[in-house]
Order: C-alpha cells, then structure tokens, then sequence
C-alpha cells in the first residue's frame, strides 16, 4: 500500500435483520428441520408470525486512510457493531458495499474469532493462519503475545473454559501483535479491568505510530479523544457528523444532552428486577461556589431484597465521572414497603461552567447491583465559581475551581 493510500471505502452499505419472520441463512441443519417441524403446530395454535424488518445501517458511505485512527461513536443501537462485523466479513450487507484492503485483526464480541474446543496456544496459530501469516511469523510473535496477555498458565486449556476477561486479554494480543493492517476494535474491551484496558489503549498508540489503522468503537470518549485523530457520529443507522475526535464528541454531547432534562421516568420494562428505579427529577439551587443538587428518586420494591442503599454519579458530557455521593452509606431502603421516596441533597463543589450529567445506582454493601440508570438527568453550572472572572474557562485546566488565596511577601524572603 502506498504511503496515505485509501484503505477502506464504504458505499451506500445498508444492512436489514428481520425480526419476528425466519432467521438470517446463517443457522444450522438443525435449526431448519426444527423450524419445519413447528411451523403446523404453530398455525394449528393460530399463532401469527409477524415480520418486520430493522434497519441496522441505511445506506452510509465513508472513507478511511492509511494511518488513520477513526473513532465510532454513537449510542446503543445506532450500528457501530453491525459496522464493524461487516468491514471484518463476519456479516454481509444487504446493500453497498465495502472494500477493505489489507490484513484485518478484528476484537468484536468476546467468543468471535476464537474455536471454543480449541487452546489457548491452537487459536493464537489458528488466528495467524486465518491473517494469512507464516507458521514461522506466529512463532516469532508467540512469546510477545502470551506476555501481553497474561495468559502463560492457561495456554494448553481449551478457551471455553476460559473467563471472558481472561478471553479478551489473548484476543486483544492476538488482534494486535499479529501486524494486520487494520485493527477493528469494538466496546470489548470493557469486559478487561482498568489496568488492563490502559495497556490496551497504549498498544493501540503504538500500531497507530506504526502506520496501521485503527477502528475504534467505545462510549469512553475520553479514550476516543486521547487515541482518535479523527471521528464518526452513528444515530439510527446513519452518519450524522464526521470531524476531528474533538468536533464529533462535541456534536455527540450536544445531540444527547438535547433529550435529558431535570426530570426522567423509566419506560415499560425491569419487571423481573426486585427493586426498580422508576423516576428522578432534579433541581439546582444556590449561587456559585456554593450550589446545592437536590435530587427526588422513586423506588418500587418488586421482590424481596437485601436493605439497598443508593449512589449518585455525577460526570460530564463526556462520561468521565468527576464525583461520587454515598448519602446514606447503610442499607436503607427495605423491601417491607413496595413504594420508596428517596430525597437528596448533595452540596456541590465549585464547578467549571457546563453541563453535567447525573447517574443513581442501588445496591448491597456486596456490591450487588440491584438498579442503575445512566446520565437520565442533567443540570447546567452557567456561572464562574472566581467571582470577576468573565473569559472562557477551559476545561484543561480541571472541573473543579478550588477556593484559594494569595499574599504578597515583599522582598522574597
């Protein structure tokens, strides 16, 4: 390929999944006798089997240069992954078309890629052979990866038998040690701990430096702002912006902080959870540097629980958590009442103008996590904490603005 060559072009590609109608042609002998064998019972019961067609991608078209490292961002369903599964050849687009030229080393979903029956050491070889790279070449790579993974112990078990952080270590090694030309990862890396997660994204920078491309897929836009040169915006199925890391998290923050208010109300849903949150509404009083969030939660107690306490997050539009309140740290809301009125105040530091993003968790003194809704709220700080102070704060410089003085000491001694 020659320097700054164009490594992937992508053309009107539109991918349909029928739901409630037959499957994809992907399923087994099996399924399709089992399909056949229930189809008269079905009309006997007179059950209607109605088809509807989704929309995963509509049409979209880009490009992608050598050396570039392309962010997607998008919400849930907005078709990052059916993106990424079609640029890997794991799925076929409906319609358009997508060409990729070079070795391509995909991390999509713990279990793609690997063979369940096989080894650790097998699949590392297996992976190399399906790359197109020499027995010789794995070999060469074989002690770096095993090292990067932290899997030696392992090597000789069967990777069913693996855990998935355990699984994504030796995928995420094998995708990026074994030279493709394109390395495509997707949000699986949020299966790895935090320690892990940052070895990865350093070995990213560094195939990057090389001149590969990258394809990043993550909520974590501080990741994609710190990694990325350049961005995508999915909604729905469509690229709504594209634009340096930095403009496409801006648009994709303003985009949904659009549809989060002071109030929210769960939809339809969480039936089989034993204790729910069902509403919060919000309200910002007071004055910079002193301003208070009181927060007003709903709880419903479904089933019986271990007594719950709650947390508050508070994070900002990119999704990096700048606080955490425990107000009651002790498990206080029981299940011997169905219906809970949980009210919060939480008395805020002085913060940088911007908006904030509020998440509540509850749970058991285990860590159990009995309901969590994220960013369901917002609230906005419009004043500067530093009295006087009229030009732009910059967020390099922190979130908080600490209180301080300073005196003069004549002479410098």
């Amino acid at each position: 390929m020659s320097a700054q060559g164009m490594v992937i072009r992508v053309e009107g590609l539109a991918k349909r999944y029928r739901i409630g109608g037959p499957r994809e042609p992907y399923g087994t002998l099996r399924d399709t006798i089992a399909s056949a064998v229930k189809a008269p019972f079905r009309a006997i019961r007179g059950q209607r089997i109605v088809k509807q067609d989704f929309w995963a991608l509509k049409g979209i078209s880009f490009e992608v240069m050598e050396g570039d490292v392309l962010g997607i961002i998008g919400r849930n369903g907005a078709g990052k992954s059916t993106l990424l599964k079609i640029l890997s050849k794991v799925t076929r687009p409906t319609r358009g078309r997508a060409e990729v030229r070079g070795r391509v080393g995909s991390l999509l979903d713990v279990g793609t890629g690997f063979h369940p029956e096989l080894t650790g050491r097998e699949n590392v070889f297996l992976n190399g052979a399906v790359l197109g790279m020499r027995r010789a070449e794995i070999r060469r790579k074989f002690d770096e990866i095993v090292a990067f993974a932290e899997t030696a112990e392992f090597l000789d078990v069967p990777v069913k038998r693996y855990s998935s952080g355990m699984y994504t270590r030796l995928a995420f090694s094998v995708a990026a040690h074994l030279e493709p030309d394109i390395l495509i990862v997707d949000e699986v890396l949020a299966v790895g701990d935090a320690a892990f997660q940052k070895k990865c994204l350093g070995k990213m920078r560094t195939v990057a430096r090389e001149g590969r491309t990258v394809l990043f897929v993550s909520h974590n836009t501080a990741a994609i702002r710190n990694l990325c040169s350049s961005a995508v915006v999915l909604d729905r199925g469509e690229i709504v912006h594209r634009g340096s890391a930095g403009e496409c998290i801006s648009f994709y923050s303003e985009m949904t902080s659009r549809e989060r208010g002071a109030s929210w109300t769960r939809p339809s849903g969480g039936e089989e959870q034993r204790l729910v949150i069902t509403r919060v509404d919000s309200t910002l009083s007071g004055e910079q540097p002193a301003m208070t969030l009181g927060l007003e939660i709903l709880v419903e107690s479904r089933s019986a629980h271990k007594p719950a306490f709650l947390a508050v997050d508070i994070a900002d539009l990119a999704g990096t958590v700048l606080m955490q309140a425990l107000p009651r740290p002790e498990g206080f809301i029981q299940d011997t009442e169905r219906h809970h009125r949980v009210q919060v105040e939480i008395e805020l530091p002085p913060l940088l103008p911007g908006e904030y993003l509020v998440s509540v968790w509850l749970g058991t003194h285990h860590t159990e996590t009995l309901d969590e809704v994220k960013e369901v709220v917002a609230f906005e700080v419009v004043e500067s904490p530093t009295k006087g102070r009229t030009y732009p704060h910059d967020w390099d410089h922190g979130y908080l603005v600490p209180r301080s003085t300073a005196r003069l000491v004549h002479g410098g001694r």
